[in-house]
């Protein structure tokens, strides 16, 4: 898929356009021809990530592909739902908010 060795590639399938059936489709084509991630929207569409497809997503993809999860992820509850669904990778522009909100959940904040 990619002539040099050390470039990732990643397919955005935009899954809010599509049925889950379209959608293990494009995860097990973009698989095949050796994608590294699959991506669940650009973030432009009618929707964004749900728990629901980044799980259909990593269960179709299996272990050894990155799943981004991206579109419409605002709050750190969200971004640990995605990761919890398998998420390996994150795509939001509420990133700094997300990241203050993960810190107060974390006990061990003050050491760092």
């Amino acid at each position: 898929m990619s002539e040099r060795q050390d470039t990732l590639v990643k397919v955005i399938i935009e899954t809010c356009y599509l049925t889950d059936k379209e959608k293990v489709a494009a995860c097990i084509l973009s698989r095949d021809a050796g994608a590294h991630f699959v991506k669940t929207s650009t973030g432009f569409g009618t929707g964004g990530a749900t728990v629901e497809d980044v799980a259909l997503m990593r269960k179709t993809v299996g272990p050894d592909m990155g799943v981004k999860a991206s579109g419409g992820i605002k709050n750190a509850l969200q971004t640990l739902a995605m990761i919890e669904a398998g998420a390996s990778r994150i795509g939001a522009s509420a990133g700094k908010e997300i990241i203050a909100q993960l810190t107060n959940f974390c006990p061990l904040r003050k050491i760092y």
